[in-house]
């Protein structure tokens, strides 16, 4: 079945429903998504416009994300359902072979940077050795018809393609133009279908990104037992696939691992945390990270905090590290390098129990 999707605008006791609209040209949802590629609810780089395929056609916006991959993202325009998949898959099919030098190429062409350059300042750290191992098709439509959503469905649940829909449905309320988004499937949960292909097994562990700076500290994470992220929907969301009871890495970007705990509380805005051996709210204890009680009662906005029993932890500056070590710019994922593992087991004195 075909998505569709409706807004109602709230007055007083009764609804009042905002009619659909046609979108007068999909350049304009272009143009929005290259200007703020965060409306797609992803985070990501953008680092081409219009990209000439190795094949036939132009790539409508190609991006890649914080772990290396490329991410192709396709507008459906006035194409038939066989046209566009057929399209986005062509497109697939050429920028798997692009290396380094090729996507340095079309991002200093877009951005008039180096990619690593651009890299470094839209995830803070470096970018990984190896890039484009990986990559993802995004088809974008202000509507998709039955057909289309199956090819997409069946390309994704059965043979696990890295390949996703998303709607923006257009609205008008008087001289108000409203934009609603939706995605066909779980973004993450297609990622992880797609990826399970190559990916060694799960060791049982998660790695947590912890950061340091205005916004959190890992002192206060050790003092107080938590780990915390936000000021920003996407970032609090990861936070949330944390469960009590779950083993946790803490790892220092740029620097190296510093914590292993186990799980206590699951994610709560940091104004409800309580820290029980102080008896008190997180926010009323001396906190070196001042920018965590902003924004505390904006779910999207606010910093979020799990509960963390810390069995062994170092200072920032006794981080563990050893070249080629896992790390990446997840808030949280699973941990599933084994080389990684087994240096973490043996500095951090983890028993087999």
């Amino acid at each position: 079945m075909a998505f569709s999707m409706n807004l109602w605008k709230v007055e007083g006791n009764d609804l009042s429903e905002i009619n659909t609209a046609t979108l007068d040209k999909e350049e304009r949802l272009e143009n929005w998504i290259t200007k703020d590629p965060s409306i797609l609810g992803i985070d990501l780089l953008l680092i081409g416009r219009q990209v000439t395929s190795e094949y036939r056609g132009r790539i409508d916006l190609l991006a890649i994300n914080s772990q290396g991959d490329l991410v192709i993202i396709e507008l459906k325009r006035d194409r038939t359902p066989r046209e566009i998949v057929a399209q986005v898959l062509d497109y697939a099919s050429g920028i798997k072979k692009l290396g380094y030098n090729d996507v340095n190429s079309i991002t200093s062409k877009f951005l008039d940077k180096s990619l690593a350059e651009a890299f470094n300042e839209k995830f803070g750290t470096s970018i990984p050795e190896n890039i484009n191992t990986n990559h993802s098709m995004i088809i974008v439509a202000s509507e998709l018809d039955d057909s289309s959503e199956r090819i997409v469905q069946y390309l994704s649940d059965d043979y696990n393609v890295n390949i996703n829909a998303i709607f923006f449905n257009y609205f008008k309320s008087g001289e108000d133009e409203i934009i609603g988004r939706a995605w066909l499937m779980d973004p993450e949960e297609v990622q992880a279908r797609a990826e399970s292909r190559k990916q060694a097994p799960w060791s049982g562990y998660w790695f947590v990104n912890v950061g340091h700076g205005s916004g959190r500290d890992w002192e206060d994470n050790r003092q107080y037992g938590y780990i915390g992220a936000g000021h920003g929907k996407w970032y609090s969301d990861r936070l949330k696939k944390l469960d009590v009871g779950d083993k946790i890495f803490a790892y220092q970007k740029g620097h190296g691992y510093v914590g292993f705990g186990e799980v206590t509380k699951k994610a709560v805005m940091v104004k409800d945390f309580i820290v029980d051996r102080e008896g008190k709210p997180l926010i009323e204890l001396p906190l070196k990270a001042p920018k965590a009680t902003e924004n505390l009662d904006d779910q999207a906005m606010a910093e979020w905090a799990v509960g963390v029993n810390w069995i062994k932890t170092f200072p920032m500056d006794e981080y563990k590290y050893f070249k080629g070590l896992f790390a990446n710019q997840n808030i949280v994922c699973k941990l599933r390098d084994q080389k990684t593992v087994d240096f973490l087991i043996r500095e951090f004195g983890i028993s087999d129990s």
